[in-house]
């Protein structure tokens, strides 16, 4: 029965209309634009011992936007919840490219106290998002399940622990020369991952939430 009850807003769920489609895109643009331009002004630049309020500040402001959006915006929420949810998942497979973040500290670029967590964090959830994705595609009531709300809490578990273990290695760092920290991290290109990639992945995560949420409820 949730079988048949589930598979048609999945399945039969029309694509973005064009004049949101390219909203979306714009605004996704812009907000690139915005970071690669701060970046290049050093505006999340802080120095050692400091925590990184700017980065930090850089990733959860898209973020509350979001949620408020979705809160007070009718057609927002539409939009959200009328997502491609096999495409959202898909697109974190991106994450298997924390894999960087490892070999940035074999080369004493990052702290392994950020690089492991982070990245093999982002490992499991890149390599695991094309089977989740598969599962919905199967089965489009594994979208409601116990199992993909899990998935999705722990690949915002990954986030939140990324950005704090970036936030405390910065914090403690002590500026002693040769000293490996996580200031790459507010520069180009690196800076790209805390202040664009980090809030994108965790407003995904968000928008899979609430359509798991929403056809939970329908059954």
């Amino acid at each position: 029965m949730s079988n048949t009850v589930l598979s048609h807003p999945i399945e039969a769920r029309p694509p973005f209309s064009p004049p949101a489609a390219w909203v979306t895109v714009a605004v996704l643009l812009v907000w690139f634009a915005l970071v690669v331009a701060l970046g290049a002004r050093g505006a999340f630049v802080t120095s050692p011992g400091i925590p990184p309020l700017p980065i930090l500040l850089g990733a959860a402001t898209p973020v509350g936007v979001f949620l408020l959006l979705f809160r007070v915006s009718r057609s927002f929420r539409e939009l959200v919840l009328g997502a491609d949810l096999r495409l959202l998942t898909a697109i974190q497979a991106w994450r298997f490219a924390g894999f960087g973040f490892v070999a940035l500290y074999a080369h004493g670029i990052l702290p392994g106290t950020f690089a492991w967590p982070a990245g093999l964090g982002d490992i499991a959830i890149g390599l695991s998002a094309p089977l989740v994705a598969l599962a919905i595609t199967r089965r489009p009531a594994f979208a409601a399940s116990s199992a993909f709300v899990v998935w999705n809490l722990l690949g915002i578990l990954d986030l939140v622990v990324a950005l704090g273990s970036g936030a405390l290695n910065s914090g403690f760092a002590g500026g002693i020369p040769g000293e490996v920290t996580t200031g790459p991290m507010a520069t180009l290109p690196l800076v790209l991952v805390p202040a664009y990639l980090v809030p994108l992945f965790f407003m995904l995560h968000l928008t899979a939430l609430a359509q798991a949420r929403r056809l939970a409820a329908r059954t």
